[in-house]
This record gives structure tokens, sequence and C-alpha cells, in this order.
């Protein structure tokens, strides 16, 4: 007996303001993870700036996938081109071929460099762009005599 409650979080939000988003946001995410486990996907950690996301896309041809980023979410979506001429009749058919919609919430300062397909896998790389100002530096300190 998994189910998610779902609660009114407008109150909150007038009491709260400028905390609409994130209440909005955590909803979004947590509401979404819980429909559905397909497609399967990977995260990589390539090194400490660079990261990227596979997810298995067996059966679907690259016209059929496209990879959207609007502002902090990023959508992987799947949707088969149904032509009537190419029915089959499957004795077992194991393999999905459902149409699928996967999003992701990035982080702060991410930037989607490009996306790949191979292998029936879509790789999409990330790259963590901190600007200049925000990174940790050093002051040099200065002898008064």
């Amino acid at each position: 007996m998994n189910a998610m409650t779902r609660f009114d979080t407008q109150a909150l939000n007038r009491a709260l303001v400028g905390f609409d988003r994130m209440f909005d946001t955590f909803e979004t995410r947590f509401g979404n993870q819980l429909s559905s486990n397909y497609p399967p996907y990977n995260v990589v950690k390539k090194d400490d700036d660079n990261y990227a996301i596979e997810v298995a896309v067996a059966g679907f041809k690259k016209n059929e996938i496209t990879v959207e980023v609007d502002s902090d979410q990023l959508t992987i979506k799947g949707q088969r081109n149904k032509d009537e001429a190419d029915e089959v009749q499957y004795m077992h058919r194991g393999l999905s071929a459902r149409d699928f919609v996967r999003q992701f919430t990035l982080a702060e300062y991410m930037v989607v460099k490009g996306a790949s397909i191979q292998d029936g896998v879509i790789r999409v790389d990330l790259e963590r762009v901190v600007p200049d100002h925000m990174k940790p530096r050093l002051i040099d300190i200065v002898e008064i005599k």
C-alpha cells in the first residue's frame, strides 16, 4: 500500500511569499517519480563538472525522440510512429513499445551540451558551468610594515 498523499499547499504559499515555486517544484518532482519507472536510465559522473544521462530507448528511431530544455527542466520524449502497413502479429512481446516522457530537474548552473544515440541508448551530456564570481578564490595577504 504505497500511495502518495497529496495535500493542498496553497495556504502555505500565501503565508510564505516567495517559496511557492519551491513547493511546486517539490510536488512536481516527487509526483512524477512515482508514476513510472519506464524507460530505465543512468546518471553518469565523468568528473566534477561533467555528467551524462543515459536513457534506454530500444526500438525508437532518432526522429521519434525529442530532447527539450526549459529553464531547469530536461524532458526526453519518445513517441513511436505507428504505421498501419507495418502491423506485425507477435507471438510474444517482451520489448516495450509504449511512448514515454521522462523529466529531470537540472541543478543550478547545469548546461545541456548535446545529445547522441547509439545502440538503443540516448545520451544527454551535461556540464556544470559556475560563473567566475561564484567560484572560490584566494585573497592575497598584504603585510603592512
